[in-house]
């Protein structure tokens, strides 16, 4: 079961729930002032505009009661994955480092980006090839990767970069599209079950809606949960939670 987090102002929501449906997944919502995970085996938190934005996206969707027990779900290994504003609450809420800032250039972002995979060792992206180029949407306004010099450092240590803003071609490009810095696109925290990206491959399930290349990602997902599950370690980590 996948429990997809609903702040006020969430609005992919439903586009997260429907595609991982449509990939076979069990899917449920979870009311943003939930205290517990019950029979949830990974997290999504979805991509739009938490509480309208204000203060900075997502600092108060970090406040809301259902993240101490998402806190608490990654901390026992659960699989979290944080979409565009979701990525914005995991680094509001410190589960993930850095922040998310306004764009380079201060207008809202809405197009198709390439970005090239870096890391194909995880759960969340078992199924695509290393430094495989993808083309997924993005649409934000703070969306520039930003962090200072010595956690930069960290995070290029110890290969937490998981995608980068790149051409066509693989190559990474002067300047992100958003400004991201080392053109980070997704960041995955040192265990290896927090992810977060600000790409939105739960709008990119479906060629004939321009594009397929995020269904790798959400089935890896799910094929990572049926794993766990024959192995018996799926209800280990949703109890603990």
């Amino acid at each position: 079961m996948i429990g997809v987090v609903r702040f006020p102002g969430s609005n992919c929501d439903e586009d997260a729930c429907w595609a991982l449906s449509q990939l076979g997944g069990t899917v449920k919502l979870i009311w943003h002032r939930e205290t517990r995970l019950d029979g949830v085996d990974a997290v999504v938190l979805p991509g739009g505009f938490s509480y309208g934005d204000y203060l900075r996206s997502g600092a108060m969707a970090a406040q809301s009661p259902v993240m101490e027990a998402v806190r608490e779900f990654a901390a026992f290994g659960g699989p979290v994955l944080g979409i565009c504003n979701g990525f914005q609450v995991l680094t509001e809420s410190g589960l993930l480092p850095g922040a998310l800032a306004r764009n380079a250039r201060p207008h809202f972002l809405c197009r198709s980006v390439h970005v090239r995979v870096e890391r194909t060792d995880l759960e969340f992206t078992a199924g695509y090839r290393g430094r495989q180029v993808l083309r997924l949407p993005v649409a934000h306004a703070e969306g520039s990767y930003f962090a200072d010099p010595e956690t930069l450092r960290a995070l290029e240590g110890r290969n937490g970069v998981v995608f980068r803003y790149c051409d066509d071609r693989g190559e990474i490009e002067a300047e992100a599209p958003n400004g991201s810095v080392n053109a980070i696109a997704g960041i995955v925290n040192e265990r290896g079950n927090v992810l977060g990206m600000m790409p939105h491959p739960e709008r990119a399930v479906e060629g004939e809606l321009g594009g397929d290349d995020g269904v790798p990602l959400l089935a890896s997902l799910l094929n990572g949960l049926r794993a766990a599950a024959e192995a018996g370690t799926t209800s280990a980590r949703t109890a603990s939670a």
